[in-house]
């Protein structure tokens, strides 16, 4: 699945991912490839991303709106 972290102005993020870890406002969640869509919102913490290959990498964010659909996840950060 694709992963893009985005402000207004600009990308900030983008990666192929097997698995996401993020931090909602109601406590940590994960979603893998095929998750169902989702709308949630994210509070200030650190984005875990980890690829195909079990490689991980982590994004720190202020908070921002996730969505999913069709193996497309994006965080939006305002």
């Amino acid at each position: 699945m694709q992963l893009i972290i985005a402000d207004p102005d600009h990308t900030i993020f983008e990666s192929e991912a097997s698995l996401i870890q993020l931090p909602g406002t109601d406590g940590w969640f994960e979603v893998l490839e095929n998750h169902a869509p989702l709308i949630a919102l994210l509070k200030k913490g650190t984005v875990r991303v980890v690829d195909a290959g079990g490689q991980e990498k982590k994004v720190d964010i202020e908070g921002g709106i996730f969505s999913m659909a069709e193996n497309t996840c994006r965080i939006a950060i305002f």
